[in-house]
């Protein structure tokens, strides 16, 4: 009788797991909903790592790893994501100062003070929040911090290394999505993968490094058939594209532009996009670039919008920064 009763609270569990993964389709069959990749768990395993790393690496004798971050204007979204930065630093170690200028300082200025703390030996990392006020060249910009502490990896250099596959730097959003590719044990090697966007910063690298050999010396090649798409995609062939693709990463900042009917059956799905949109109601949200609710009843697996590839992007800046600090001690 026991027996029967523990089979029944686990059948009544499970029962209860099942529905919670479940939607009934327009012919009333129940289907399973695709998993959520939840970046902000893992971006907490990872910070956890890291602090226990860093923590490590202070009882050695070295000191701390240390991050400056540059922020011009006054922009509110761009100042949140500085501090959220900063205090994930000082979180698990990291000394971390935001340094803050107005909106009239100019690039060479700027340019200067960034050429300070390249020369300064107790700054390891360095980054210069983007976007910038007009006038000043963020390629200018990202080209005047050392190589050695862009923690951005933006700088042409590391751009470069990460196309030859070489160990570099890598942009802190593409490793994010790289990361949660192996973690989540989502497998690449011969799949087909869609890049949603071309920017330099996103786009690009998170191609090259799907495409690139694993067997290379940057260990970060994911062995996929990568094809880019942009804003000149017509939207018939973006449609086809998708629906060939085991793999889309999406980076376009188009609210809902990837909808479930271009997804395959059991496709993974990144959503790197977030806008900040007015609902019907008055009230602002952020969204990503993917009809959530709706590719959950496709693809096998989805990122959300909050809490998928952006708190995964703030832990891989706390690595490269780590990353940064070792390679300078040993220089």
């Amino acid at each position: 009788m026991r027996h029967r009763i523990c089979l029944r609270i686990v059948s009544t569990v499970l029962t209860t797991k099942m529905r919670s993964h479940t939607y009934i389709d327009s012919l009333g069959s129940a289907r399973i909903m695709a998993r959520a990749l939840d970046g902000k768990a893992l971006a907490k395993e990872i910070k956890d790592e890291l602090k226990i790393k860093i923590n490590n690496w202070i009882n050695t004798g070295h000191r701390a790893p240390s991050l400056r971050c540059i922020i011009v204007g006054s922009d509110p979204a761009s100042h949140t994501y500085v501090k959220n930065k900063i205090q994930a630093a000082i979180d698990i170690g990291i000394e971390a100062q935001t340094i803050k200028y107005d909106e009239n300082l100019t690039e060479e200025a700027l340019i200067s003070a960034i050429e300070l703390l390249n020369h300064d030996k107790l700054v390891d990392g360095i980054l210069v929040q983007l976007p910038l006020p007009n006038g000043i060249d963020e390629r200018r910009v990202c080209n005047a911090v050392a190589p050695e502490k862009d923690v951005d990896g933006f700088h042409i250099t590391n751009v470069g290394q990460l196309s030859l596959d070489m160990p570099t730097i890598v942009p802190a959003t593409a490793l994010a999505v790289i990361e949660m590719l192996k973690r989540f044990k989502i497998e690449t090697l011969g799949r087909n993968a869609v890049v949603v966007g071309r920017s330099k910063n996103v786009g690009l690298p998170i191609a090259m490094m799907l495409h690139s050999d694993r067997n290379h010396d940057s260990g970060l090649g994911m062995d996929a058939t990568v094809t880019i798409c942009h804003r000149y995609t017509p939207a018939e062939q973006l449609a086809v594209h998708c629906r060939n693709a085991d793999i889309i990463v999406t980076a376009t900042g188009v609210p809902k532009l990837i909808k479930a009917d271009m997804i395959k059956p059991g496709a993974t799905v990144i959503d790197v996009g977030i806008t900040r949109i007015t609902d019907e109601q008055g009230k602002t949200k952020l969204v990503g670039d993917v009809d959530y609710d709706e590719v959950r009843k496709v693809a096998g697996a989805v990122t959300p919008v909050p809490g998928g590839v952006g708190p995964m992007t703030v832990a891989m800046l706390m690595h490269n920064t780590f990353q940064a600090s070792q390679k300078i001690w040993q220089q």
